[in-house]
């Protein structure tokens, strides 16, 4: 059967037409970004994929833009394609059986399209009771783009749902399932971020800022059932009067999840209802990832710095046993310990770009900032943190047209 239901706090997003001529700003969450060469809406796979064969053919450059919260693309702005999959609704396959003792009913199997937002799909999965994905409520983007860069919050990631994803390999120029052991999930990875580094063959170009696989639709399975997955996050838990490990209603979790994230300037600008403009969330999310080091180099931070065990560094390997050799450590902890304080900004409180007011992970436009303005704000940090602890913090948006 299929499906749709509607964003909460907002509309789900809106196609700007066949004729629009965007910015790239108007198509970001950092709302920064200069002009797009040529602008195609696609809304059916088979647009898509004609969209992307068609620029590969003419070796233009491809940007498949999907909610534009992990981009940050010059103030030049894309000398190329820009495709953005506006295709929403899911196909949803529920069995009937029952498992008395885990207190649920079979399972879903859904589908979705690359370009579905995924708020509202979360939305609709708690409203269905549709077990796995509560905890990632409130991150802006695409269903698309959410195995690409393995999206996680919370103690939660969607590589703990994904069955397969199918793509459109621009390589062999033909329609492909991938399975989730072939889809390689590590921490905010993939095998679909990964082939954008990849070159399409020996000595020809990356074929970067899009992947070599196109995403076009992805199948989830999830656990029915009211209460959520095991809560793996310490301050989730805690708002929910919960131990980690325990579970709780899906929809008090998905209140809690979405609580903290509007606590630290972390939804969408105007979502639940929240004064606009609010530059706290003109944002890309989390800046930086967390840090994933050597236990010997995790040793020489201060005492009161963060570690968290890493179960799993090499992509697509079980994540079941602690892996004793590495530690995860805090950006957010290592950023504010290096002295950039919420708010800092290279200019003092008039900067165009300031750290949010709200959670120094975040880098954020205070209205009328550049691409340059952002990137010289994040060097300033990624700078500030490796002369401090000796650790290069990473870039997690996808950087267009820029390097730091």
């Amino acid at each position: 059967m299929s499906q749709t239901a509607a964003r909460p706090g907002g509309a789900t997003p809106t196609a700007l037409g066949p004729d629009a001529a965007p910015n790239l700003s108007d198509l970001t969450t950092l709302r920064v970004g200069g002009p797009v060469d040529r602008y195609v809406e696609v809304t059916s796979e088979a647009e898509l994929i004609d969209a992307v064969r068609t620029a590969d053919e003419a070796e233009a450059p491809l940007l498949v833009v999907g909610g534009g919260s992990n981009l940050l693309v010059s103030d030049e702005g894309f000398d190329g394609v820009v495709v953005r999959d506006v295709r929403q609704g899911l196909d949803a396959d529920l069995s009937a059986s029952c498992d008395v003792d885990e207190g649920a009913c079979g399972g879903a199997t859904l589908t979705l399209p690359a370009g579905q937002d995924w708020d509202t799909f979360v939305a609709q999965a708690v409203a269905n009771e549709w077990v796995g994905v509560e905890a990632l409520s409130g991150i802006p983007g695409t269903l698309g783009a959410a195995p690409v860069q393995n999206i996680g919050a919370y103690g939660q990631e969607v590589s703990g749902v994904v069955a397969a994803v199918r793509v459109w390999d621009r390589a062999a120029g033909e329609r492909r399932t991938l399975t989730l052991s072939e889809l390689g999930f590590g921490y905010r990875t993939s095998l679909l971020k990964r082939t954008m580094r990849g070159e399409r063959a020996p000595g020809e170009d990356l074929w970067y800022p899009t992947p070599r696989y196109v995403v076009l639709d992805v199948r989830l399975q999830m656990r029915l059932g009211s209460l959520s997955a095991p809560i793996g996050y310490a301050e989730l838990a805690k708002r929910l009067g919960v131990e980690v490990g325990q579970r709780a209603p899906s929809t008090a979790v998905r209140e809690a999840v979405l609580e903290l994230r509007a606590g630290k300037g972390m939804l969408l600008d105007g979502v639940g209802g929240a004064p606009t403009p609010d530059h706290d969330r003109w944002s890309a999310g989390s800046f930086f990832t967390n840090p994933i080091v050597p236990a010997s180099a995790a040793e020489d931070l201060p005492a009161d710095a963060p570690r968290f065990p890493v179960r799993t560094v090499t992509p697509g390997t079980a994540a079941d046993e602690i892996d004793p050799r590495w530690v995860k450590t805090s950006a957010a902890w290592l950023i504010e310990h290096a002295g950039f304080t919420k708010g800092f900004g290279l200019a003092g409180e008039h900067s165009p770009a300031r750290l949010s007011t709200r959670h120094t992970l975040a880098l954020t436009n205070r209205g009328g900032a550049t691409a340059q303005d952002v990137v010289s704000l994040a060097r300033a940090v990624r700078d500030g943190v490796r002369d401090e602890f000796g650790i290069e913090l990473e870039p997690e948006p996808v950087l267009v047209g820029l390097a730091l």
